[in-house]
């Protein structure tokens, strides 16, 4: 019989030659990915050793992630292997982008504790789009830094400032960016960071404000904490000696409520995540440091009289 020679395999011999079930194969042969290449008597599918070799490309295909059609195609030489293969790399690397992100969401729901609701917001802070996310971050700066009548060259740094999350994130700058997002709208904290810069943002033409050097300038920081590693006491003397070295005759009560401004909005808090998501270092959070440098600052303040409040721009 036709079908018994050894050159040409039933659908259970070519089965039995790949490996693969007769069904996979007869779904194959009928969409066309491996057709027979004669029929017997009875009219049964009959392969040769070419159709081994096709169901093995056609197995390698589909293992790499290509539809039934899209085997078609690539065999009947409509679209090289090269264009699938760029059309699906460039979906998986959206796939990888969006696992990622889901990844980066329940490891923040893990660690917070999230409600369902929480959860939820943070999924759709996570996948806002580019455009999305600049229109937050644009509408934070203009409500914080806006109107202050700032020196052009800082206005200017501020305009081109940018708060990007890069197309590949990693899963610190997703979860750092959840945080971020969830804070710069946050209309208290929006309006303790305008007060912070009402208070030490420098006016064109004039000296910088009484304590504007604590958020403009990290080696405040770094003195302070080099004092604290010392075991110096706010109240002590040394801590004194500190804060003629850091504002020489500035009025210190001036100076504590700039500094009290920052710690109440949590500028380090922003400072950090801003670093995260950008992907660059972040120096520690300094904010145990700079409550260190406020008790200082009161116990210098307690002994003298307060002066008025700083006035606010208007």
């Amino acid at each position: 019989m036709e079908d018994e020679r050894p050159d040409v395999l039933t659908i259970g011999r070519l089965a039995h030659r790949t490996g693969l079930p007769v069904r996979t194969l007869r779904f194959w042969s009928d969409k066309g990915a491996v057709p027979p290449v004669a029929r017997s008597a009875g009219g049964y599918r009959l392969y040769d050793a070419a159709s081994v070799a096709r169901v093995e490309l056609v197995r390698t295909l589909r293992e790499l992630g290509l539809g039934v059609d899209e085997v078609c195609r690539v065999l009947s030489g409509r679209i090289s292997v090269a264009e699938v293969a760029d059309a699906h790399v460039a979906a998986l690397d959206a796939r990888i982008r969006s696992l990622r992100v889901s990844r980066a969401v329940l490891s923040t729901v893990s660690k917070r504790g999230s409600t369902a609701e929480e959860t939820a917001l943070m999924n759709r802070l996570a996948r806002l789009s580019a455009a999305e996310r600049k229109q937050i971050v644009d509408e934070f700066k203009e409500e914080v830094f806006g109107g202050l009548g700032l020196d052009p060259r800082l206005q200017e740094r501020l305009h081109t400032f940018s708060i990007e999350l890069p197309d590949d994130p990693t899963p610190d700058q997703v979860d750092a960016w959840i945080e971020l997002a969830e804070l710069v709208r946050d209309p208290g904290f929006r309006t303790r960071m305008r007060t912070l810069l009402e208070l030490s943002t420098p006016v064109p033409g004039q000296s910088p404000p009484p304590g504007a050097s604590i958020w403009w300038a990290r080696q405040v920081v770094q003195t302070v904490a080099e004092v604290r590693e010392r075991g110096t006491a706010p109240g002590d003397p040394a801590a004194a000696e500190v804060l003629s070295r850091l504002f020489g005759e500035a009025d210190r009560a001036a100076v504590l409520v700039c500094l009290e401004a920052g710690i109440e909005a949590g500028a380090e808090r922003y400072r950090t995540l801003v670093a995260r998501v950008r992907g660059r270092y972040a120096s520690p959070d300094a904010t145990e440091d700079l409550e260190w440098l406020a008790r200082a600052l009161r116990a210098v303040s307690q002994a003298s009289p307060a002066p008025p409040p700083l006035p606010r721009r208007s």
